[in-house]
């Protein structure tokens, strides 16, 4: 859309810019670009415009949209990223696109959605104008049980994105959630489809929801004393714009590096992790058993020691973990 266009590029400008530079730049008419300005400021966009030196965006919203996010990535990297307002699930999008021939890295990413899941069939808090709802594919050429790590390597990206935006650094809980003061910012679900004729990976999406701007207000009864957002964490609000464009930016990153360069990624992982050196419960079907967390092994799954002494290896499908 014209609007998304203009948006980009006026985020991105520091200094005025033409209505003529702007309409050769994306290859509209003047009188496009002035109603697309028209729109902008409608939404809540201040944009200044002075003869013979152009427009000036001095300040907007909070919203993600295709020209908020595009205004900090490459217009190349633009053309396999979707942004949508409302969505019921990111994953089932990308899903039905992968399905289509999208290409390795697409994403699509939500200001909201409204059947959003977490792991194990539980559904995933994804309020409007609060969060980001973001889905990434990947097309690897192997066989599913060398796909295990990327979940753990996904982790380490989402907390380098949220770092760099925010200057907050969340810890890692074992094996996929983002947290702060034992309460989850972020989550992580990685699926996976398989070809049945070869029984080599089709596709693999990765799911995450991070909690941005919300207030403790904003968080159900259900999940209000285990759920954070990065703005009470670091104590300011955050671009969501500008954090998504980062997300994009360190999950390619990750997906150059994955599976061969294995070894910034686990010591970033163990130097984030939170979950050894304390007592946990596992759990594993119907069972529940209490355990100590010893170590992050170099195939990042998790060594534990049980109450009777035994010890052995978990990886990140077979249990769920309670930190006491």
């Amino acid at each position: 859309m014209t609007k998304d266009s203009v948006l980009a590029i006026l985020a991105k400008e520091k200094k005025y810019i033409s209505g003529e530079e702007i309409s050769k730049e994306i290859g509209v008419s003047r009188a496009a670009v002035n109603a697309a300005v028209k729109v902008l400021r409608s939404e809540g966009y201040e944009i200044d415009s002075v003869t013979n030196k152009g427009y000036l965006l001095k300040s907007g919203p909070d919203n993600l949209s295709m020209g908020s996010v595009g205004a900090h990535l490459d217009p190349g990297r633009m053309k396999s990223v979707l942004v949508l307002e409302t969505v019921d699930s990111t994953n089932k999008r990308l899903r039905e696109m992968a399905f289509d021939g999208a290409p390795d890295g697409q994403v699509v990413m939500a200001n909201e959605q409204t059947s959003g899941r977490g792991r194990r069939g539980r559904n995933f808090f994804s309020p409007k104008d609060k969060g980001i709802y973001f889905s990434y594919l990947i097309k690897p050429d192997m066989a599913p049980a060398d796909s295990v790590t990327l979940t753990a390597w996904t982790a380490v990206a989402a907390m380098r994105a949220i770092s760099k935006v925010s200057g907050f650094t969340p810890g890692i809980k074992w094996v996929n959630d983002l947290v702060s003061g034992g309460r989850k910012l972020c989550g992580i679900l990685t699926e996976m489809s398989v070809e049945s004729e070869t029984g080599m990976i089709d596709n693999i999406i990765i799911g995450i929801g991070i909690n941005i701007n919300n207030d403790a207000s904003d968080f159900p009864d259900e999940i209000k004393d285990i759920a954070t957002s990065i703005a009470l964490e670091a104590g300011h609000a955050i671009d969501r714009s500008e954090l998504a464009a980062a997300m994009v930016e360190e999950l390619d990153r990750m997906r150059a590096d994955w599976p061969d360069n294995k070894a910034a990624y686990l010591e970033a992982y163990r130097q984030a992790d939170i979950t050894c050196g304390r007592d946990v419960n596992v759990i594993q079907g119907g069972n529940v058993r209490p355990a100590e967390a010893l170590m992050i092994n170099d195939d990042f799954s998790l060594k534990v020691r049980f109450s009777d002494g035994g010890i052995t290896d978990l990886s990140s499908g077979e249990v769920s973990l309670k930190i006491l």
